[in-house]
């Protein structure tokens, strides 16, 4: 059965023999545009849910289940792509082939792979990976040395982690933003790509206030997005889970046109509003919205809201 999360996400779920109409139809929705072959990774059925995230003109792929094994064919290379695919490994040991070469890949190791030859891929509930999905021309025009890298196993701390947590985000995210806003998280993404391979030192300064720097930001803002209710949350704490130091997040914001305090301040009063008027909420006291907004002191929290909003809360709330 295949579900949709519009726009851009696609999930598909396959569990059973890989055998027969209904596992012929779910194949060719869930992996014929990909130029993939899927069977089970052990035993005799597939189990499987494939979410698919198109951001612009890379693909973020995050596949789960207990059996299932992605392979490019032979037949499967008449379709012309040369695209590049970024694999990461996040449990157990993920064995990747390409052109009967093996690579094992522990947790946080990644390997590039080429859809230009075949090779495969399979996870189980106890091996799990990731995958991204980039034009080879645009790896290269970051990092034009990229294909040197292929089949190796690729580690690097920093660069590595974000490159986690930038799929997280953007695989979920991404594909809700309009047009030039995904054209921008697919470069930040190419861009990190770019620099865990090791580009030149013109490359790597390009991606680094391009990509990574992009990227960290809005991990971060993710980051503030999630904590909006707690009132000690601090810079400190969201810069150290960018890697950062609270002075270079501090920069990251301000050369985004605010502070992370102007930040912080400026959604928690857009959430109170939201809160304020929604008709579920209704019953909610001010002071309520007010403490899980963030705020701790309501003296602050309704001038801050009136100079904000040209209203107070409880004004915004009766009209």
């Amino acid at each position: 059965m295949d579900a949709a999360k519009p726009p851009g996400i696609l999930i598909h779920q396959y569990t059973g023999l890989p055998q027969g109409p209904a596992f012929e139809h779910w194949r060719d929705r869930a992996l014929g545009a990909c130029g993939l072959e899927i069977g089970p990774s052990h035993g005799d059925s597939i189990d499987c849910r494939l979410q698919v995230s198109v951001v612009d003109n890379i693909t973020l792929a995050i596949p789960e289940g207990a059996s299932a094994q992605y392979s490019r064919t032979q037949s499967g290379l008449a379709d012309g792509s040369d695209d590049l695919v970024l694999i990461a490994a996040h449990a157990g040991l993920v064995n990747v082939r390409q052109n009967g070469h093996a690579v094992e890949l522990a947790p946080a190791q990644m390997v590039l792979a080429d859809m230009s030859i075949t090779g495969s891929v399979g996870h189980t509930d106890e091996n799990r990976f990731t995958t991204i999905r980039m034009p080879r021309r645009a790896l290269l025009d970051i990092n034009p040395r990229a294909e040197d890298k292929l089949s190796q196993v690729l580690s690097d701390g920093a660069v590595a982690e974000t490159i986690f947590r930038y799929h997280a985000l953007a695989a979920h995210q991404a594909p809700h933003l309009d047009a030039v806003g995904q054209r921008l998280t697919a470069q930040h993404m190419v861009d990190l790509v770019g620099l865990l391979l090791g580009a030149d030192a013109e490359h790597a300064a390009l991606a680094r206030g391009r990509g990574h720097a992009a990227a960290r930001l809005d991990l971060m803002r993710a980051d503030v997005m999630a904590a909006l209710g707690r009132n000690d949350l601090c810079l400190s704490e969201v810069a150290t889970r960018s890697g950062l130091s609270p002075r270079q997040a501090q920069r990251l914001f301000e050369q985004a046109g605010t502070t992370f305090t102007e930040f912080v301040l400026e959604q928690r009063l857009l959430l109170a509003r939201k809160l304020l008027g929604d008709p579920r909420a209704r019953a909610r006291k001010i002071s309520d919205i007010a403490h899980s907004s963030g705020f701790s002191d309501l003296s602050y929290f309704n001038r801050a809201f009136r100079k904000r909003f040209g209203a107070t809360p409880s004004e915004l709330r009766e009209a």
